[in-house]
């Protein structure tokens, strides 16, 4: 027998039914009198075989009590017996079967009956399919019910009535958007309601199996339901569309608990993607608005902003400040997000008594249903409020206040545990963005401590700088540069990049930058100090592998630190002379400047680029190049001009665009470029920009003398150096200049040979100049009291303020600086 499941043998008829049924007709007499098809087909006996027998012939054994079917037992008229009988079969066999039997009405010798019989087993499988259906209808926790063709409802079980309340009756008859006003389908890929979903299925036939819809019962019209819905079309016996059967199942627990693990899910990826405790906040509040309440704050204690170390009791009795917020504005979940930044502390407290004062002080979380207007005095509906603490590593950050208005259930306890576990999670991503902001405090006040703040007024040039640390994500970076003042009113120009990210870096480009800083002061070339410069770094990585490992120079160990980050430094270095208006540049693997002369286009000049400081093998070059006065230099790191979205040539090309409008002010062009070259103020690697406009010393400023190597030059010396003070009214420095000139142009006539050159400069100070061809450096000893000489140079450095000596490839120079005479007169060409 084939399964009474299957879609072949699906018969709703029962095994007793007339039409199916072994039937037999008996007289009064019990003798057989009528013999069905079916009965010939389920005993083996042809009509003719058993006519007129009496039907206790066919019995294998009698039935109870011992007595014929008829001795005593035959059933009333007007009843109906159901008894399982025992028979013989044509082949000899037996056969149970489920009997029924009912008078047929009486005759003349009594009445007639008719026996219908089946096999027993297709009765007990009957039986089965009959409770299922039953089980169904009454006790099945699932709901089902069939919509005609009209898609109103026609019939409901009793789960499904259970939902619809009251008697099925009310709700016959109605569609179903009328049973659910305000459900929505929310599975994707579905018409939007139930019954555009069941219009679709009665016209193609497709079935729709676990589409899930949210609703309110009429039974609980507060509360929001999920049910998983299944819909089939349901046909008559011609194969004509009767309408839509629906199975539905409530699985509001487990949708909401999918949902929880999902926003659990979703949380993990989109909270803590910054480092910024600003951002971090942000993101909390966009993952829990609208999916899980209304609206959200963040109030955070101000040391968290700051970076700053924390304590258990930080957050006790002091002011707060709200870092997010984010409000629910409609049902459909669209939101206004309250802008919270850095610039903008807005400080929140709290009464002692207030369910955030109370977590913070208890560690609880807090659930009231009278909230009230003061927390988000954006939602003054809200119905219920849940306060749950930050906190992590022993510490209070704060507390986030979550509000339900336009949600009608409150927060029940599988919620708090989700805000919980929200609150923990984001906590420990606050506290790993307080402990980076405190880092990256800590590593730009050192590097910004490390950099000049101002630059020092100078009269050959005027310069304007700018520096941007790189964003977040980067790091702290060894960008540097610098303006040092040097002999003879010339100026050194610094720029330099450092290799690596953080502290480490920002320490050595503060031991780089005071390193040029002293070899500058020596006056070396730029080719010079490069190499001194390429030494000392080369041999800090040696003494760092010594004391480290064989490690090379720039290799990670297993700390984490780089042998040196020194070695790959990129420098370049300038000096500028305002007398000549030549500079003389070298660099070490560094970009070039670009160079803006007067009515010229901007270039950068082809100058050898040397490899970066500690790689050793290769000398630096230097390069002298003309430049006019009022001539634009830009000295900037790759940081600058090249990003990720940009190349270097195009971020060059954009700083020639920005130097082609040289006549504006030098902090004009300054924040042109950077709002070219960085817009958002945040670039990926540090950027530094030094630009500086040439001017030259006028001819009232300067004069200049060649003296021949003759003790007679002296005195010739003493008085065009006398005359020329006359002329620029510094006559109060006759006496000193005389000493000064007399004792350097004899030591030059002594110890060197060639012609000697005597120049005079007059700018904020007072400068005097004396070269020669001797390469020999002075030395300043103190003579003894019979010694006969050696007391000219110590003569000389009590009456000047600064003296050095500065050598050329033509020999040296000594030069001495004093103090101009109050008051000081203008002169042509100064800056006043």
């Amino acid at each position: 027998m084939s399964p009474w499941n299957t879609v072949e043998s699906l018969d709703f008829r029962g095994p007793l039914a007339v039409t199916k049924a072994a039937t037999v007709v008996l007289d009064a007499h019990g003798r057989v009198i009528g013999w069905s098809p079916a009965a010939e087909a389920l005993l083996g006996y042809r009509a003719d075989e058993v006519m007129g027998r009496p039907v206790e012939a066919l019995l294998a054994k009698p039935l109870g009590g011992g007595g014929g079917l008829w001795s005593g037992d035959r059933p009333t008229p007007a009843t109906v017996r159901s008894e399982v009988i025992e028979v013989r079969r044509g082949d000899g066999g037996t056969m149970p079967l489920a009997a029924t039997t009912c008078s047929l009405g009486d005759g003349a010798e009594g009445p007639a009956w008719v026996l219908v019989a089946a096999e027993l087993e297709a009765e007990r499988k009957w039986e089965t399919a009959q409770s299922l259906l039953r089980g169904l209808a009454t006790q099945s926790p699932i709901g089902l019910a069939i919509y005609d063709a009209s898609l109103r409802l026609a019939w409901a079980n009793a789960a499904c009535s259970e939902a619809l309340e009251g008697p099925l009756a009310n709700s016959v008859g109605s569609s179903p958007d009328e049973l659910y006003p305000d459900g929505k389908v929310v599975s994707e890929g579905h018409p939007s309601s139930l019954e555009a979903v069941m219009r679709q299925v009665l016209e193609t036939g497709e079935p729709v199996i676990d589409l899930h819809f949210r609703g309110r019962p009429p039974s609980d019209p507060d509360r929001d339901h999920i049910w998983s819905c299944s819909y089939y079309r349901l046909l008559d016996a011609r194969g004509q569309p009767l309408g839509v059967c629906e199975d539905a199942f409530d699985i509001t627990d487990r949708y909401r608990a999918q949902q929880r693990l999902a926003l659990l899910v979703r949380a993990g990826g989109a909270i803590g993607t910054t480092l910024d405790v600003w951002a971090t906040a942000r993101e909390v509040a966009e993952v829990t608005v609208p999916e899980f309440a209304d609206a959200v704050a963040v109030d955070l204690v101000e040391e968290v902003l700051d970076g700053e170390e924390l304590t258990a009791e930080t957050a006790a009795g002091q002011p707060l400040v709200r870092v997010a917020h984010r409000v629910r504005v409609d049902r459909e979940g669209a939101h206004e997000v309250l802008h919270r930044g850095p610039s903008a502390r807005e400080r929140v407290e709290y009464h002692p008594s207030s369910p955030q004062a109370r977590s913070l002080a208890y560690g609880r979380s807090l659930v009231d249903d009278a909230p009230g207007a003061a927390d988000v005095p954006e939602v003054p509906d809200a119905h219920c409020r849940l306060v749950v603490r930050l906190r992590a590593g022993g510490a209070t950050l704060g507390v986030v206040t979550f509000l339900r208005s336009r949600t009608p259930a409150d927060f029940d306890r599988d919620e708090i545990g989700l805000a919980e576990e929200l609150a923990a999670r984001t906590a420990v991503c606050l506290d790993n963005s307080r402990r980076y902001t405190r880092e990256r405090v800590a590593a730009i006040t050192l590097q910004r401590s490390l950099l000049p703040r101002t630059v020092p007024e100078q009269t050959g040039v005027e310069a304007a700088f700018r520096y941007l640390p790189a964003d977040n994500l980067s790091g702290v970076g060894g960008d540097w540069f610098d303006v040092i003042p040097l002999s003879g009113c010339r100026i050194g120009l610094v720029v330099g990049d450092v290799v690596g990210r953080g502290l480490s870096a920002a320490a050595t480009m503060g031991r780089l930058r005071t390193t040029v800083r002293a070899l500058a002061l020596l006056d070396l070339p730029p080719d010079e100090l490069l190499a001194r410069l390429d030494d000392l770094v080369g041999q800090a990585a040696k003494d760092w592998a010594a004391v480290h490992g064989s490690a090379p120079p720039g290799t990670p160990t297993s700390g984490g630190i780089d042998a040196d980050e020194a070695v790959g430094v990129t420098c370049l270095y300038a000096v500028y002379d305002p007398v000549s208006g030549r500079c003389t540049v070298a660099r070490a693997g560094h970009l070039p400047p670009a160079v803006a002369r007067p009515d010229a286009p901007v270039d950068f000049p082809d100058l050898p680029a040397g490899p970066p400081l500690g790689l050793g093998g290769l000398p630096f070059e230097t390069t002298e190049v003309e430049l006019p006065e009022g001539t634009l230099l830009a000295l900037f790191t790759d940081g600058l001009v090249q990003s990720p979205d940009r190349d270097m040539a195009a971020g060059l090309e954009r700083i020639r665009e920005t130097l082609s409008e040289r006549g504006d002010s030098l902090e004009l062009l300054c924040d042109r470029a950077l709002a070219t070259l960085v817009p958002d103020g945040s670039p990926a690697d540090d950027a530094a920009l030094l630009l500086v406009r040439t001017r030259k010393l006028g001819e009232g400023q300067v004069a200049e003398w060649t003296l021949p190597a003759d003790p007679a030059a002296v005195g010739k010396a003493r008085s065009v150096v006398t005359r020329q003070l006359g002329e620029w009214g510094l006559a109060a420095l006759d006496f000193t200049t005389e000493l000064v000139v007399s004792e350097l142009v004899t030591n030059a006539i002594r110890y060197a040979s060639g012609p000697i050159r005597l120049r005079l400069i007059r700018d904020r100070a007072f400068l005097i100049e004396v070269s020669d061809t001797g390469h020999t450096s002075p030395h300043l000893r103190y003579a003894a009291s019979d010694d006969e000489g050696g007391r000219g140079l110590f003569i000389v450095t009590q009456l000047v303020q600064r003296w050095g000596t500065r050598y050329t490839s033509e020999g040296k120079t000594i030069w001495t600086e004093q103090a101009r005479p109050e008051p000081e007169e203008p002169s042509l060409g100064q800056v006043a």
